[in-house]
Protein backbone atom coordinates (compact mmCIF):
# COMPACT_ATOMS: atom_id res chain seq x y z
CA UNK A 1 0.00 0.00 0.00
CA UNK A 2 2.95 2.36 0.42
CA UNK A 3 5.14 3.79 -2.33
CA UNK A 4 8.24 2.93 -0.30
CA UNK A 5 9.40 2.53 3.29
CA UNK A 6 11.17 5.10 5.46
CA UNK A 7 14.90 4.44 5.15
CA UNK A 8 14.72 2.82 1.72
CA UNK A 9 15.92 5.93 -0.11
CA UNK A 10 19.00 6.35 2.06
CA UNK A 11 19.93 2.68 1.70
CA UNK A 12 19.37 2.99 -2.06
CA UNK A 13 21.59 6.08 -2.18
CA UNK A 14 24.36 4.30 -0.27
CA UNK A 15 24.15 1.27 -2.56
CA UNK A 16 24.25 3.37 -5.74
CA UNK A 17 27.10 5.49 -4.38
CA UNK A 18 29.10 2.45 -3.27
CA UNK A 19 28.62 0.76 -6.64
CA UNK A 20 29.89 3.89 -8.40
CA UNK A 21 32.95 3.90 -6.16
CA UNK A 22 33.57 0.17 -6.67
CA UNK A 23 33.23 0.74 -10.42
CA UNK A 24 36.01 3.34 -10.32
CA UNK A 25 38.28 1.26 -8.09
CA UNK A 26 37.91 -1.86 -10.24
CA UNK A 27 39.19 0.08 -13.24
CA UNK A 28 42.36 1.35 -11.56
CA UNK A 29 44.28 -1.76 -12.58
CA UNK A 30 45.54 -2.80 -16.01
CA UNK A 31 44.40 -6.36 -15.39
CA UNK A 32 40.70 -7.11 -15.71
CA UNK A 33 38.47 -7.91 -12.76
CA UNK A 34 34.99 -9.20 -11.98
CA UNK A 35 33.32 -7.78 -8.86
CA UNK A 36 30.20 -9.34 -7.38
CA UNK A 37 28.34 -7.13 -4.90
CA UNK A 38 25.79 -8.78 -2.60
CA UNK A 39 22.89 -6.55 -1.57
CA UNK A 40 20.10 -7.06 0.98
CA UNK A 41 16.74 -8.37 -0.20
CA UNK A 42 15.32 -11.81 0.54
CA UNK A 43 12.22 -11.90 -1.66
CA UNK A 44 12.08 -8.38 -3.11
CA UNK A 45 14.81 -6.68 -5.12
CA UNK A 46 14.22 -2.99 -4.41
CA UNK A 47 17.66 -2.46 -2.87
CA UNK A 48 19.56 -4.48 -5.45
CA UNK A 49 17.64 -2.64 -8.16
CA UNK A 50 18.89 0.64 -6.69
CA UNK A 51 22.35 -0.33 -7.95
CA UNK A 52 20.89 0.46 -11.37
CA UNK A 53 20.93 4.16 -10.42
CA UNK A 54 24.73 3.98 -10.60
CA UNK A 55 24.51 2.31 -14.00
CA UNK A 56 22.17 5.07 -15.19
CA UNK A 57 24.87 7.57 -14.19
CA UNK A 58 27.41 5.71 -16.33
CA UNK A 59 29.40 4.04 -13.56
CA UNK A 60 27.54 1.06 -12.14
CA UNK A 61 26.87 -2.66 -12.43
CA UNK A 62 26.84 -4.26 -15.86
CA UNK A 63 24.52 -6.96 -14.54
CA UNK A 64 21.85 -6.88 -11.81
CA UNK A 65 19.93 -9.92 -10.54
CA UNK A 66 16.77 -9.63 -8.44
CA UNK A 67 14.75 -12.36 -6.65
CA UNK A 68 11.65 -11.48 -8.70
CA UNK A 69 13.05 -13.66 -11.52
CA UNK A 70 14.49 -17.18 -11.37
CA UNK A 71 18.29 -17.38 -11.40
CA UNK A 72 20.13 -19.64 -13.82
CA UNK A 73 23.80 -20.24 -13.04
CA UNK A 74 24.75 -21.14 -16.60
CA UNK A 75 23.10 -18.00 -17.97
CA UNK A 76 24.77 -15.94 -15.23
CA UNK A 77 28.20 -17.23 -16.20
CA UNK A 78 27.43 -16.62 -19.87
CA UNK A 79 26.35 -13.04 -19.06
CA UNK A 80 29.55 -12.38 -17.10
CA UNK A 81 31.73 -13.92 -19.82
CA UNK A 82 30.11 -11.74 -22.47
CA UNK A 83 30.57 -8.49 -20.52
CA UNK A 84 34.13 -9.39 -19.50
CA UNK A 85 35.08 -10.23 -23.09
CA UNK A 86 33.68 -6.91 -24.30
CA UNK A 87 34.93 -4.60 -21.54
CA UNK A 88 37.75 -6.41 -19.75
CA UNK A 89 35.88 -5.79 -16.48
CA UNK A 90 32.49 -6.74 -15.09
CA UNK A 91 30.57 -5.42 -12.10
CA UNK A 92 27.63 -7.51 -10.88
CA UNK A 93 24.98 -6.65 -8.28
CA UNK A 94 22.99 -9.52 -6.79
CA UNK A 95 20.18 -9.62 -4.26
CA UNK A 96 20.94 -11.97 -1.37
CA UNK A 97 17.65 -13.75 -2.05
CA UNK A 98 18.16 -14.78 -5.68
CA UNK A 99 16.87 -18.29 -6.16
CA UNK A 100 16.70 -21.11 -8.67
CA UNK A 101 13.51 -22.11 -10.49
CA UNK A 102 12.70 -24.62 -7.73
CA UNK A 103 12.69 -21.83 -5.16
CA UNK A 104 15.91 -22.80 -3.40
CA UNK A 105 18.28 -19.96 -2.56
CA UNK A 106 21.48 -19.72 -4.59
CA UNK A 107 23.39 -18.91 -1.41
CA UNK A 108 24.89 -22.00 0.15
CA UNK A 109 25.64 -20.16 3.37
CA UNK A 110 22.36 -20.68 5.16
CA UNK A 111 23.20 -20.73 8.84
CA UNK A 112 21.46 -22.20 11.84
CA UNK A 113 20.73 -18.66 13.00
CA UNK A 114 17.42 -17.02 12.16
CA UNK A 115 16.12 -13.49 12.01
CA UNK A 116 13.26 -12.14 14.11
CA UNK A 117 10.73 -13.81 11.83
CA UNK A 118 12.20 -17.30 12.00
CA UNK A 119 13.75 -17.07 8.53
CA UNK A 120 17.16 -18.65 8.01
CA UNK A 121 19.82 -15.95 7.70
CA UNK A 122 21.37 -15.71 4.28
CA UNK A 123 24.95 -14.73 3.58
CA UNK A 124 28.06 -15.62 1.67
CA UNK A 125 26.41 -15.35 -1.75
CA UNK A 126 28.98 -12.90 -3.14
CA UNK A 127 31.88 -15.12 -2.10
CA UNK A 128 30.22 -18.21 -3.54
CA UNK A 129 29.48 -16.56 -6.88
CA UNK A 130 32.97 -15.05 -6.96
CA UNK A 131 34.52 -18.52 -6.56
CA UNK A 132 32.25 -19.89 -9.29
CA UNK A 133 33.24 -17.10 -11.70
CA UNK A 134 36.93 -17.48 -10.86
CA UNK A 135 36.82 -21.22 -11.57
CA UNK A 136 35.02 -20.59 -14.86
CA UNK A 137 36.90 -17.55 -16.18
CA UNK A 138 40.22 -17.81 -14.34
CA UNK A 139 40.38 -14.04 -13.90
CA UNK A 140 40.71 -11.86 -10.81
CA UNK A 141 37.39 -11.82 -8.93
CA UNK A 142 36.20 -10.05 -5.79
CA UNK A 143 33.09 -10.82 -3.77
CA UNK A 144 31.78 -7.86 -1.75
CA UNK A 145 28.98 -8.09 0.82
CA UNK A 146 27.63 -4.67 1.82
CA UNK A 147 25.81 -6.29 4.77
CA UNK A 148 24.60 -3.90 7.50
CA UNK A 149 26.48 -0.94 6.02
CA UNK A 150 23.76 -0.31 3.46
CA UNK A 151 21.08 0.33 6.06
CA UNK A 152 23.10 2.24 8.68
CA UNK A 153 25.15 4.65 6.53
CA UNK A 154 23.67 7.87 7.93
CA UNK A 155 26.55 9.84 6.40
CA UNK A 156 25.05 9.03 2.98
CA UNK A 157 21.41 9.67 3.89
CA UNK A 158 18.98 11.20 1.44
CA UNK A 159 17.50 14.51 2.61
CA UNK A 160 14.24 13.47 0.95
CA UNK A 161 14.25 10.28 3.02
CA UNK A 162 15.05 12.08 6.28
CA UNK A 163 12.23 14.57 5.75
CA UNK A 164 9.73 11.85 4.82
CA UNK A 165 10.78 9.66 7.76
CA UNK A 166 10.17 12.58 10.12
CA UNK A 167 6.70 13.09 8.64
CA UNK A 168 5.97 9.38 9.05
CA UNK A 169 6.99 9.37 12.72
CA UNK A 170 5.09 12.59 13.37
CA UNK A 171 1.92 11.13 11.84
CA UNK A 172 2.31 7.94 13.90
CA UNK A 173 2.61 9.82 17.19
CA UNK A 174 -0.18 12.28 16.45
CA UNK A 175 -2.61 9.52 15.47
CA UNK A 176 -1.63 7.35 18.44
CA UNK A 177 -2.22 10.24 20.84
CA UNK A 178 -5.59 10.82 19.16
CA UNK A 179 -6.50 7.19 19.90
CA UNK A 180 -6.22 5.88 16.36
CA UNK A 181 -4.46 2.52 16.26
CA UNK A 182 -3.92 -0.47 13.95
CA UNK A 183 -2.67 1.71 11.11
CA UNK A 184 0.70 2.20 9.43
CA UNK A 185 1.72 5.61 8.12
CA UNK A 186 2.50 4.99 4.46
CA UNK A 187 3.64 7.18 1.60
CA UNK A 188 1.40 8.19 -1.29
CA UNK A 189 3.60 9.67 -4.00
CA UNK A 190 3.23 11.22 -7.42
CA UNK A 191 5.88 11.65 -10.11
CA UNK A 192 4.81 13.78 -13.04
CA UNK A 193 5.64 16.93 -15.01
CA UNK A 194 5.26 18.91 -11.80
CA UNK A 195 7.97 16.88 -10.07
CA UNK A 196 7.88 14.53 -7.10
CA UNK A 197 5.39 14.85 -4.24
CA UNK A 198 4.88 12.67 -1.17
CA UNK A 199 1.97 12.65 1.28
CA UNK A 200 1.18 10.52 4.34
CA UNK A 201 -1.56 7.91 3.98
CA UNK A 202 -2.78 5.75 6.88
CA UNK A 203 -2.91 2.10 5.85
CA UNK A 204 -4.79 -0.58 7.86
CA UNK A 205 -2.35 -3.07 9.40
CA UNK A 206 -4.67 -5.89 8.35
CA UNK A 207 -3.83 -5.05 4.74
CA UNK A 208 -0.08 -4.50 5.01
CA UNK A 209 1.15 -6.91 7.71
CA UNK A 210 3.05 -10.00 6.54
CA UNK A 211 2.80 -9.06 2.86
CA UNK A 212 5.55 -8.14 0.42
CA UNK A 213 5.68 -5.62 -2.38
CA UNK A 214 7.70 -6.97 -5.30
CA UNK A 215 9.46 -5.07 -8.04
CA UNK A 216 7.08 -5.10 -11.07
CA UNK A 217 8.27 -7.46 -13.81
CA UNK A 218 8.29 -4.70 -16.42
CA UNK A 219 10.74 -2.76 -14.22
CA UNK A 220 13.22 -5.59 -14.85
CA UNK A 221 14.72 -6.06 -18.30
CA UNK A 222 13.70 -8.97 -20.50
CA UNK A 223 16.96 -10.83 -19.88
CA UNK A 224 16.44 -10.64 -16.11
CA UNK A 225 19.89 -9.13 -15.57
CA UNK A 226 19.12 -5.44 -15.13
CA UNK A 227 16.44 -2.84 -14.38
CA UNK A 228 14.51 -0.69 -16.84
CA UNK A 229 14.03 3.07 -17.02
CA UNK A 230 10.77 2.68 -15.08
CA UNK A 231 12.74 1.63 -11.99
CA UNK A 232 15.18 4.52 -12.43
CA UNK A 233 12.35 7.05 -12.77
CA UNK A 234 10.76 5.62 -9.61
CA UNK A 235 13.88 5.66 -7.44
CA UNK A 236 15.78 8.74 -8.61
CA UNK A 237 13.61 11.37 -6.86
CA UNK A 238 13.91 9.49 -3.55
CA UNK A 239 17.68 9.88 -3.22
CA UNK A 240 17.74 13.65 -3.75
CA UNK A 241 19.33 16.02 -1.25
CA UNK A 242 22.12 15.84 1.28
CA UNK A 243 21.69 15.41 5.03
CA UNK A 244 24.89 16.58 6.67
CA UNK A 245 24.76 15.88 10.40
CA UNK A 246 26.89 17.46 13.14
CA UNK A 247 30.45 16.21 13.68
CA UNK A 248 32.95 16.20 16.52
CA UNK A 249 36.65 15.91 15.63
CA UNK A 250 35.62 14.96 12.11
CA UNK A 251 33.38 12.09 13.25
CA UNK A 252 29.58 12.02 13.41
CA UNK A 253 27.86 13.03 16.64
CA UNK A 254 24.84 10.88 17.38
CA UNK A 255 21.97 11.80 19.65
CA UNK A 256 21.73 10.03 23.02
CA UNK A 257 18.07 9.76 23.92
CA UNK A 258 16.58 9.05 27.32
CA UNK A 259 14.01 6.28 27.06
CA UNK A 260 11.03 7.80 28.82
CA UNK A 261 7.73 5.93 28.65
CA UNK A 262 4.86 8.11 27.47
CA UNK A 263 1.87 7.74 29.73
CA UNK A 264 -1.64 8.48 28.43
Amino acid sequence: GTDHCPGFASAAKYIATSCMEIYQDARVYDTGMVCVVEIMGRHAGWLAGAAGLATAMGAGPDLIYLPETDFDMNKFLADVKKVYAEKGNCLVAVSEGIHYADGSFVSEAKTSATDGFGHAQLGGLAAMLADTVKNELGCKVRGIELSLLQRCAAHCASKTDVDESYLSGKAAVENAVAGKTDFMPGFKCTRDEHGYKCEIALLPLSEVANTEKKVPRDWINEEGNGVTQKFIDYALPLIEGENVGPKVSGLPRFAHLKKIKAEA
